[in-house]
């Protein structure tokens, strides 16, 4: 009986070698050049449907062995659905720990200073990350503004310009969320320069927008804020152009004469003094700064496009029609 003994401790041994092996070999990356692919584990997925997809997908070596590491390492049920980019140079283990913690792969979305809800909106179902029509109803949801702690009945002037990343699937509530939540953390450090100007968050959002709208040269923010508040101190009324486009529906482009004598427009500030009565876009941190700290030096009262990007100043109003003649009329 002895004779037998060895050899089949031989044998056992052997197969348990080769087992290890096989085990071993299965739980190492299937390659040592690899892109890296896109997988998506679908929400309600099993542990042995996401092992199968990630055989099939050639991520890794076998499903099995997936599976038996997921379960020895007890995170059979932790897998997180989602986007992920994986790569087949990753072992089972590396791609189990991404699977496990969430690690999902997220998309970036960024959109530049003076842009309106509605045009944020479409950057939104553009970028495929939510509906337009749905962040826009989250942007006049009077109490969803009041939830996130800002001025006024909606988000319009709050959606912070600024390069973010989200997963798919997010929802465009948070996202929303996320934009106001980074026009507040802009906000903390003007808002007591802003009470000792005796403005709300609200005016400075406000002006801050229009004086977004109203040039593109970073230098020019602060007079640009400078001559506005300078007007409003006076009584005087801004005359301010992209406010009255932005109460004009469906603007074709063309401002005309008709337009500025509108007084139904509520945005009209040619007809109506004061500031209009909400934002006319989503300012970003130096517009907002501007206003609250404007250039204290500037006296002008007007200014006027010089057609390169930057303005000419005036402190009187025959001084500002010269330039009006000179840079809009061609007339030196």
């Amino acid at each position: 009986m002895k004779r037998f003994v060895i050899p089949i401790l031989t044998v056992l041994a052997a197969a348990l070698v080769a087992g290890g092996f096989t085990v071993r070999h299965a739980l190492t990356a299937p390659k040592q050049n690899a892109e890296s692919i896109v997988f998506e584990v679908a929400e309600g997925s099993t542990l042995g449907r996401v092992a199968r997809s990630l055989e099939q997908a050639g991520l890794v070596r076998r499903a099995w062995a997936f599976e038996g590491l997921a379960r020895w390492q007890k995170q059979g049920a932790s897998l997180r659905a989602g986007e992920y980019e994986l790569s087949a140079m990753q072992s089972p283990a590396e791609i189990l720990d991404r699977l496990a913690r969430g690690q999902v792969r997220t998309h970036p979305f960024s959109f530049p200073e003076g842009l309106t809800a509605a045009e944020i909106a479409t950057r939104f179902e553009e970028a495929g990350l939510a509906e337009a029509e749905e962040v826009l109803s989250l942007v006049h949801d009077a109490e969803f503004a009041a939830a996130l702690r800002v001025e006024g009945d909606d988000l319009e002037g709050y959606l912070f310009p600024e390069t973010y990343r989200w997963a798919r699937g997010v929802g465009a509530r948070a996202m929303v969320e996320d934009l106001v939540e980074q026009f507040r953390l802009a906000w903390a450090p003007l808002a007591e320069p802003a009470k000792a100007r005796g403005l709300s968050m609200r005016e400075v959002v406000v002006l801050a927008s229009i004086v977004e709208k109203e040039t593109g040269a970073p230098e020019e923010r602060p007079r640009i804020a400078a001559v506005f508040l300078n007007r409003l101190s006076r009584g005087m009324r801004l005359e301010t152009d992209p406010a009255v486009i932005y109460g004009i529906p469906d603007f074709d482009g063309n401002l005309r004469r008709v337009h500025l004598e509108d007084a139904s427009n509520a945005y009209n500030t040619y007809k109506i003094p004061g500031l209009p009565p909400g934002p006319i876009a989503n300012p970003g941190a130096a517009a907002l700064r501007a206003v609250v700290e404007p250039n204290e030096d500037e006296e002008a009262l007007f200014f006027v496009s010089k057609n390169d990007g930057t303005h000419h100043f005036s402190r009187t109003y025959a001084e500002h029609a010269r330039a009006v003649n000179r840079y809009q009329r061609g007339h030196r």
